[in-house]
C-alpha cells in the first residue's frame, strides 16, 4: 500500500462484496477502498458499472495476495451466510461454503487495525457458541484483537425493512475502549408505501395513491435466494402473506412499474429498483445482469446505512485519542 493512498483517508479492504451494499457504506463513512473482492461475475459488473475507479477483483478470496494489503485500516467482509442460516442446514465449520477460516488466515497476514464482518443472525444460535468462541474470538485474541458482535436491525438505521443482521467488530486491543456501537434512529423509518410511491406511480398508474395507503408498514425481510433455486420471488409462503398485506404480489419480480391501464385495485409486483430502494441503496445505483441475477444481488445485500453507521464509529475509534488500558472481558 502506497503512502499517497494512505494519506487520502482511512483505507479498507472488502471481501465478498456482492452488489456493494457494505462497500457503499464504507465509502459513505469516508474509507478509501484498496480493493473490493467478489467472485460473482454479475456482482463485479455492478461494482464496476457504478464505481469504475474502484479496484474490483473478480476472484476467489482464497487466491488473494494478502501481502499487498498489509496494514490496511479496516478489513471488511460479507462472508457467505448459508453455513449459519436458519433456512439452511446450519453446518457451520463443516460447510464447504464457510469462509471464516480463510478470512481469519488473511487477517493474520494483513493485520488490519480493525475488522468488520456481517452475517445472518443464525450465527448467534446456541449451537454455534463453541465456534464463535474457539474459532473466532479466541483466534482473534491471539492476534491482538478484542471482538464483539451485535444483532443490528435495519429499521433502527432508517431502512424500511425488517432485516436483522449480525455485525462482528474487532479492533486491536489498545483501540477497543474508543469504540461504541452506533445509536439507533429516534424515529420509525418510512413505510413501504411512502418509500416506493414515486416509483410505483412513475408510469401513470392511477391506483398508486390508493396502494400507498395500504402499504402502511415496513417490509418483511427481503430474501435473495441462491443460484441453486428457481427465479426471483419475495420469499417463503409466510413472507408472501406479509407482502400481500402490504398490497404486494410476492410471487415474482416485475420488469417495470404498473402502467396507466392497470386496475385501481391491482396488486403490483416489485421491480429490482424498488427492492434496492427498500434495501437502502442509493437511487442512482445500477444493477447489472438479467432480472433474476439482479434481484439476487440486491436481495442478499447488506443495507448500506447499517454499514455506514458501524464503519463511522470504527473510524472514530481509530482516529481519537484515549488513555485507558483494555483488559479482556470475562
Amino acid at each position: 500500500m502506497t503512502d499517497s493512498r494512505k494519506k487520502a483517508g482511512l483505507t479498507s479492504l472488502e471481501l465478498c462484496a456482492g452488489a456493494g451494499g457494505q462497500a457503499i457504506g464504507l465509502e459513505t463513512a469516508g474509507y478509501v477502498h484498496q480493493a473490493v473482492v467478489e467472485i460473482d461475475h454479475d456482482c463485479c459488473d455492478t461494482l464496476r458499472l457504478n464505481r469504475p475507479n474502484w479496484n474490483v477483483l473478480e476472484q476467489d478470496i482464497k487466491k488473494l495476495k494478502a501481502k499487498l494489503y498489509k496494514g490496511v485500516d479496516l478489513f471488511a467482509a460479507g462472508l457467505p451466510c448459508p453455513p449459519f442460516s436458519i433456512a439452511g442446514q446450519k453446518l457451520g465449520l463443516k460447510d464447504d461454503r464457510n469462509l471464516f477460516p480463510t478470512a481469519l488466515d488473511l487477517i493474520d497476514e494483513i493485520r488490519p487495525r480493525a475488522i468488520m464482518i456481517e452475517n445472518v443472525r443464525g450465527f448467534l444460535e446456541p449451537g454455534f457458541y463453541r465456534y464463535r468462541e474457539n474459532h473466532l474470538r479466541d483466534r482473534l485474541w491471539k492476534m491482538g484483537y478484542l471482538t464483539q458482535w451485535r444483532i443490528l436491525n435495519a429499521p433502527d438505521f432508517g431502512v424500511s425493512q425488517l432485516r436483522p443482521r449480525v455485525v462482528i467488530v474487532a479492533l486491536q486491543r489498545d483501540n477497543w475502549d474508543r469504540f461504541d456501537w452506533p445509536q439507533v434512529e429516534p424515529k420509525n423509518p418510512p413505510t413501504v408505501g411512502e418509500v416506493l410511491y414515486p416509483l410505483m406511480a412513475s408510469r401513470g398508474w392511477s391506483g398508486a395513491e390508493r396502494w400507498k395507503a395500504k402499504a402502511d408498514d415496513i417490509a418483511p425481510t427481503i430474501v435473495g435466494g441462491s443460484k441453486k433455486h428457481g427465479g426471483p420471488d419475495l420469499g417463503p409462503t409466510r413472507a408472501k402473506r406479509a407482502w400481500a398485506s402490504l398490497g404486494v404480489d410476492g410471487m415474482g419480480i416485475a420488469d417495470e412499474a404498473p402502467g396507466p391501464d392497470a386496475p385501481l385495485d391491482y396488486m403490483p409486483r416489485l421491480t429490482v429498483s424498488m427492492v434496492a430502494k427498500l434495501q437502502g441503496f442509493p437511487d442512482d445505483w445500477k444493477i447489472s445482469g438479467r432480472k433474476t441475477a439482479a434481484y439476487r444481488q440486491i436481495g442478499n445485500a447488506f443495507p448500506p446505512p447499517i454499514a455506514a453507521a458501524v464503519a463511522e464509529n470504527i473510524k472514530k475509534a481509530l482516529t481519537k485519542k484515549h488513555s485507558f488500558r483494555v483488559v479482556r472481558a470475562a
